[in-house]
Parts: C-alpha cells; sequence; structure tokens
C-alpha cells in the first residue's frame, strides 16, 4: 500500500510537471507514452535495471546516464523528474508510477479503456461504430481495444473496467439452458 502511495505521487508531480510545461493534452499525454516507455525498457533490459538499482553506481552517474540516453528524444522536465526518481532511490517503482499516471491521466482527459471481444475479427468502419456507442453510452472518450473469439458465437462483451457488459450469443444461450432446466420463465 505504500509503495501505491508513493508512485501515486510521484505520478501526480510528474503530471503537474507537464500541465505546467503547457501544449495542453498533447504534452500530458507526451509524459505519459514517455514514462510508460522508460519503465518499459527497464523491465525488458536487465542491463538497465542492474545499472539503475545497483549501490555501486553513484546516483549523480545515474543521473546522468538517463540525461543523456534521452537527450533530444524527452523534454527537459521530463528528464529532470526521472533523476529525482532515481536521486530518491525509487528507480524501482517506475513501472507503478507509470500505471499511476496513466489512471490520473484518463481521469484527467475523461476517458476510460475497454475491451472489446467479437466472435469475428472486426473492420475499421466496425470498430469506430462500436467506439462511438460506447462513448454516447459511457459519457467518455473510450479507447477500445479489439479482439476476437469464436467461442461466443456471436453478439459483443465489453469490460471497462470491472463492468462486463455481455450481450453475446453464448451468454444468451446458458440463460435459456438454465431457464430450461430450472422452469424460471
Amino acid at each position: 500500500m505504500k509503495n501505491t502511495t508513493i508512485a501515486r505521487n510521484y505520478a501526480e508531480a510528474l503530471l503537474a510537471a507537464a500541465e505546467a510545461k503547457g501544449g495542453g493534452g498533447r504534452q500530458i499525454e507526451e509524459f505519459g507514452l514517455l514514462l510508460d516507455a522508460v519503465a518499459g525498457a527497464v523491465q525488458a533490459d536487465e542491463r538497465i535495471a542492474v545499472v539503475l538499482e545497483s549501490p555501486r553506481v553513484a546516483k549523480g552517474v545515474k543521473a546522468k546516464l538517463l540525461e543523456e540516453a534521452l537527450a533530444g528524444s524527452a523534454p527537459r522536465e521530463f528528464v529532470r523528474f526521472l533523476q529525482a526518481v532515481v536521486r530518491r532511490g525509487r528507480q524501482g517503482l517506475l513501472a507503478d508510477i507509470a500505471q499511476e499516471y496513466l489512471g490520473l491521466l484518463d481521469l484527467k482527459l475523461n476517458r476510460v479503456h475497454a475491451g472489446v471481444t467479437l466472435a469475428d475479427e472486426a473492420d475499421r468502419p466496425l470498430e469506430a461504430q462500436i467506439v462511438e456507442r460506447l462513448t454516447k453510452a459511457i459519457g467518455k472518450e473510450v479507447r477500445a481495444r479489439f479482439r476476437a473469439d469464436p467461442r461466443i458465437l456471436g453478439g459483443i462483451m465489453v469490460r471497462v473496467g470491472d463492468r462486463i457488459y455481455d450481450g453475446t450469443v453464448r451468454r444468451r444461450v446458458a440463460v435459456l439452458k438454465r431457464r430450461m432446466l430450472t422452469g424460471e420463465p
């Protein structure tokens, strides 16, 4: 729980820095993408993680390495933020900070992420129509990830956070079967 609070505090600080830099939602979103990419690189490349985690490597050296690695590809404020995280020995929380930041970003930009399952692959017009209807129904911008699963037989299943909207043929058949077996109306 403590690490979640710490990660949230860092994410809030980065969001404040992004807002202060200006550029509107574009700048805020860019910081989120950068943070997610850096956290992913640290997790994916053991060498980076070892250098950042090692007490034998001076914090100043780590800060300099970050500055050199991100030169020209990240705003100065973002690099300073990462250096502050490393100076305080919190580099192990980068993935958690990224997750918290992206959550704050979604709240700020009034959007949700949805997993949409269809029986067959959806074409672009169908995806756009589904996203449009979900956005209208939920009242927030919807970022949808589509996947196909022939086991649902037909219809659509949507997961938004911890809510599932199941309009699949598979579920309807299961309900009908239960009603027939139990005698429910």
